[in-house]
């Protein structure tokens, strides 16, 4: 059965857009081209998931068919039953083997329904944003410095607004949080610029125009509200954006250095026509980022699916991959966590890598597909990487920066082993180099940065040993005890510093006067005023043992590690 037969030109501009339109407004890289019997005219009313349970009535629908194999039977089945329905179209997932199905494309051409792939690094959920989005841009008319706009650019949308409308542009979601805002020369209102540095419109405003029932209006409204000028805040116009009958958000003019022009009105009453596809493409973006990051997540921790993420990733579930655990040094919060999941991504990707960044406390994690098959070769690339973003993250967030390379794992199942090493290897460097540890060193007899867990097995093995251990809090009438008593009560922690430097640096009064500062006659008198208060025989090997270990038990509790 042909799709929408018996619908001429007019019949199809009034229905909706052709095939080819739609294609030609979400451009390239979301969509692979198949067969195609009848050409691309079919007329499309919409998209829709199948459901092999409920098929529905799918005429004139593009037909997401999830979760069915485009090698298998089922697939063949699909587009004989879509024809059959009037559907424009079949979208496929990814084909693993880079060649169409050859009994697909039989059924294609015998039924007279187009097929279409989906592109291995566009999830489902995304595509579903930009069928919708070209759906709402088809037969729109617009301004060419708008619909030129890149789909999803939201500054970049805003600043071609305000060109074209003479004023200064913000784009609202509905509760009034700015997604984007022009840049402009011209002085602009207090009110303008409280809202931008909040990155919302201020509560007290906000309310009053709750109150005053204008959100109400606005929501309401299909058409431009102007907002006379009041005091110092000068005229404003606002518009709803909507997709069908859902609100995605609203445009904001404000005069900037003079009256809005005439025209004003019209030029943002087709803008917001147009920035529909952009809300909606920027909104279909971040859930998606949100369900790749969240399946990463679960994967991680050792409660998800590897087959979910590879389906949500276009990663092999099964192929080379490891985890990288990151910790910049400094505060990571809010924006530079942000930053520094960017800088990542954008650092393995360069490598031709696939990677996912899943921000964790003080870090990240790197999730890292693609990896070459050879497990040498693999491991090999996973040090350099891990050399190359530790003195990029250093760059930006200073030299205390670590990470830990996990092991190789040979599928995506395997990853949750990989973040372990990967944690332990890290916490490992966090403390390696450091006063109190094994003398680890990098190329150039710097502390080592970065490292897999095996680089650092000393280590781990110690911290292993500690956390077996009661504590921070050494054992009553033991040395240690004594002296932390006794800095609690007169020696202000010098007695606990003096013995802990003086441990670590194998009872070499050179060394140790140096690291503390003071001069080896004056630490010497320490050393004998130290072992007087707390009765330790530095003598003895079991003593100095337990003195270490009692000593780093109070570095955890008093946070030296982390």
């Amino acid at each position: 059965m042909v799709p929408n037969e018996g619908a001429g030109q007019g019949d199809a501009a009034a229905a909706g857009p052709t095939l080819e339109q739609l294609l030609a407004v979400m451009g390239a890289g979301v969509l692979e081209p198949g067969p195609a019997p009848r050409g691309p005219g079919a007329v499309v009313e919409g998209v829709m998931v199948l459901d092999p349970l409920e098929p529905g009535r799918s005429r004139g629908q593009v037909l997401l068919a999830v979760g069915v194999d485009p090698q298998s039977a089922a697939a063949v089945d699909v587009v004989r039953q879509a024809a059959g329905a009037g559907a424009a179209a079949v979208v496929f997932g990814p084909v693993r083997t880079g060649r169409h199905p050859d009994a697909l494309r039989a059924a294609a051409e015998e039924a007279g329904t187009a097929v279409l792939f989906r592109t291995a690094w566009c999830g489902w959920t995304e595509l579903v944003g930009a069928l919708r989005a070209g759906l709402v841009l088809s037969g729109v008319p617009a301004d060419p410095a708008v619909a030129a706009v890149t789909p999803g650019d939201l500054n970049g949308l805003a600043d071609a607004v305000a060109v074209l409308v003479g004023g200064a542009v913000t784009i609202e979601d509905v509760e009034s949080r700015v997604l984007a805002y022009s840049s402009t020369k011209e002085d602009v209102d207090e009110l303008r610029r409280l809202t931008i540095l909040g990155r919302r419109v201020p509560e007290w405003r906000v309310a009053a125009m709750r109150e005053a029932g204008f959100f109400r209006a606005l929501w309401g409204s299909g058409d431009v509200i102007h907002r006379p000028a009041h005091g110092e805040n000068p005229e404003r116009l606002v518009v709803a954006v909507r997709a069908g009958g859902e609100i995605l958000g609203s445009i904001w003019v404000a005069a900037a250095g003079g009256e809005l022009p005439p025209h004003a009105a019209d030029t943002l009453r087709s803008a917001a026509r147009v920035a529909a596809a952009h809300l909606l493409h920027h909104r279909s973006h971040r859930t998606h980022a949100r369900l790749v990051e969240d399946a990463a997540r679960a994967l991680l921790d050792g409660r998800g699916s590897a087959d979910v993420l590879a389906e949500r990733t276009g990663i092999p579930a099964h192929g080379p991959c490891a985890v990288l655990a990151v910790r910049p040094g400094a505060s990571c919060t809010g924006e530079r966590t942000a930053r520094l999941c960017a800088l990542l991504a954008v650092r393995c990707g360069a490598d031709g890598l696939m990677p996912v960044v899943v921000p964790v406390d003080r870090g990240a994690l790197v999730l890292v597909g693609g990896l070459p098959q050879d497990r040498r070769r693999a491991v090999e690339q996973m040090a350099r990487l891990g050399k190359s973003l530790v003195r990029q993250v250093a760059d930006v967030f200073g030299p205390e920066a670590r990470i830990g390379l996990g092991t190789v794992a040979e599928a995506l199942a395997g990853l949750p082993e990989s973040r372990r090493s990967a944690d332990l290897a890290l916490k490992a460097l966090l403390t390696v180099g450091r006063a109190g540890t094994t003398a680890a060193k990098g190329d150039a007899g710097e502390p080592l940065t970065v490292a897999f867990a095996s680089e650092v097995a000393e280590t781990i093995a110690l911290h292993q040993m500690l956390d077996a251990l009661p504590g921070p809090a050494p054992a009553p009438e033991t040395p240690v005890a004594r002296l932390v008593a006794y800095d609690a009560g007169q020696g202000g922690g010098t007695m606990v510093r003096t013995l802990r430097a003086y441990l670590d640096h194998f009872g070499h009064v050179p060394d140790t006067a140096r690291a503390l500062g003071v001069h080896a006659n004056s630490l010497r008198h320490r050393i004998t005023r130290l072992t007087e208060v707390s009765g330790l025989d530095l003598g003895s090997p079991d003593a100095r043992l337990l003195a270490q270990l009692q000593l780093r038990l109070l570095d955890r509790g008093d946070g030296r590690e982390a």
